[in-house]
């Protein structure tokens, strides 16, 4: 089974300037973060506070969980960040 994302929670993280959101695999939670310079990759203009922040990871929530998805690892890492780069070309 691989990572699912029903939970439409997110919240910003200020002390590491990033959105963060969760994911299931089967009963296990993970925590996924993505940083705000690759929600300003994803949203150009998305802006510096909070509420920018979040309007950014809403408008690009699909892809920010199909990236999260195709990174994750099944019991590998206490948490995911999402950076930049990972959105520029595929990890394999």
């Amino acid at each position: 089974m691989s990572v699912i994302f029903p939970n439409q929670s997110r919240s910003y993280d200020p002390a590491r300037n990033a959105v963060r959101f969760w994911g299931y695999d089967s009963t296990l939670e993970t925590s996924f973060f993505i940083a705000a310079d690759a929600l300003r990759r994803l949203q150009p203009g998305a802006g510096h506070d909070e509420a920018g922040l979040l309007r950014a990871f809403d408008a690009n929530r699909d892809l920010i969980c199909t990236t999260a998805a195709r990174l994750y690892t099944r019991g590998s890492r206490p948490f995911y960040e999402l950076i930049a780069s990972d959105f520029v070309h595929p990890r394999r």
